[in-house]
């Protein structure tokens, strides 16, 4: 073998090697982190729609508030509140098994008219429920309290 077919062979297998990682799926953790970021950036966009699609069939949060229910009540707040935003703390990510995990962060809320300062705001404390559902994250419930 000559040896400019031998570099090119060489640089060919080593370009396939480093490759090798992007063609891996992501982590579970870092595609549930990627989820959350999603729901994050529905909120922002003012996607109802968008909300419900993170959300599992079966999802129940406070006071027994379905995914059908957690899509009118976003729809009614983005009619309400001209400005809405969620801000995130940091997420403690705790896969429980293979399909299952908890998210836990604290959320500042608020919403308001466009105004410099908002109309409503709170802070939560958060705790998600998810399951791994033909490959994607699903959020199957949802506690939340006020700290304020």
């Amino acid at each position: 073998m000559n040896i400019r077919l031998r570099s090119a062979l060489i640089l060919l297998l080593a370009c396939c090697v480093a490759a090798l990682p992007a063609c891996r799926r992501a982590a579970p953790e870092q595609r549930l982190r990627d989820t959350v970021a999603e729901l994050q950036q529905a909120i922002d966009g003012r996607d109802a729609k968008a909300v419900e699609a993170v959300l599992a069939d079966d999802f129940v949060g406070n006071d027994g508030l379905d995914r059908v229910a957690v899509r009118r009540l976003a729809a009614a707040i983005f009619l309400q509140h001209r400005e809405v935003a969620v801000r995130l703390g940091a997420l403690d990510v705790v896969l429980t098994d293979a399909d299952h995990a908890t998210v836990t962060f604290t959320a500042a809320v608020s919403g308001g008219s466009g105004g410099l300062l908002p109309d409503s705001a709170q802070i939560y404390d958060v705790r998600t429920g998810w399951r791994l559902q033909d490959g994607d994250w699903r959020m199957t419930t949802a506690e939340w309290t006020p700290k304020l």
